[in-house]
């Protein structure tokens, strides 16, 4: 087994890749912070995400959070120390490492271990399957930060679950259990925790013995039917709202309720 470590000592995190007989496996380690990543972790993320392609011997990928955690999304303590414009780069910045995962040429097993909230949750949807347990928890809570859906984000939500249900989810902030998030399409499996990792390993095996071949072409047809559709990003929303974002940042860091008005164009 080869094991590369990139610490990161400001975050006091580390993003490591094993690769061992075919599989790697990432994860994603900040657990002290629920695997909450920064702009330089998602940016670290997207460049060992890349460096898998690099072992041609790799069929697979896992991805995966330390401890009993997926990953809480960003570090929303972060985005205070942000100006908007620097918080709206911080994001499109996100986007782009969920979308080299979504999009590398080997299939990516998400082991969500426990909560993926947020782009976190983002990160679990951009993997092609994904394994839970009993601890795990799906949820997308941006109404209470002010956090605007660009539509990319919110074309995997639908993708998966649907316009209805990609709505109750932002507008109540409720977290999917694992047996419902099951049920409607965001975990393809659910184990047993202490059977969490050994099945994943299996199920990483499984994928790596069929046709390479058989199994780009599956990929790559799918993202094409999904890339039919409109341009995104082009006329949609920003990720932060101008005056509903930094008080909802606030309110996070002084753990207080946020303070929304709405406003009317005039």
């Amino acid at each position: 087994m080869q094991v590369i470590i990139n610490r990161m000592e400001a975050e006091q995190a580390k993003i490591v890749l094993q690769e061992t007989a075919g599989l790697a496996i990432i994860t994603i380690h900040r657990p002290h912070l629920r695997n909450a990543l920064t702009a330089n972790m998602w940016e670290q993320l997207a460049e060992t995400a890349l460096k898998v392609l690099e072992n041609p011997k790799n069929k697979v990928l896992l991805l995966r959070g330390a401890g009993e955690q997926f990953t809480a999304g960003s570090d929303i303590k972060e985005f205070h120390q942000m100006s908007l414009e620097e918080a709206e780069n911080a994001f499109v910045h996100m986007e782009k490492t969920i979308s080299t995962v979504e999009r590398l040429p080997i299939p990516t097993i998400g082991v969500i271990n426990g909560p993926a909230m947020g782009a976190g949750l983002e990160l679990a949807l951009a993997c092609d399957l994904r394994i839970g347990s009993e601890k795990s928890k799906l949820g997308i809570p941006v109404g209470k930060l002010g956090i605007t859906l660009n539509n990319k984000f919110a074309q995997r939500l639908v993708n998966l679950v649907g316009p209805s249900l990609a709505k109750d989810l932002v507008y109540t902030g409720r977290m999917l259990k694992a047996e419902e998030a099951y049920r409607v399409g965001m975990l393809n499996y659910l184990v047993k925790e202490k059977d969490l990792d050994r099945y994943a390993i299996r199920m990483g095996n499984l994928v790596a013995s069929q046709s390479p071949a058989s199994l780009l072409a599956i990929k790559q047809s799918v993202q094409e039917c999904v890339d039919s559709a409109p341009v995104l990003w082009q006329g949609s929303t920003s990720f932060v709202d101008r005056n509903d974002f930094p008080e909802g940042v606030a309110a996070f860091v002084e753990k207080r309720t946020p303070k929304f008005i709405r406003r009317t164009n005039k």
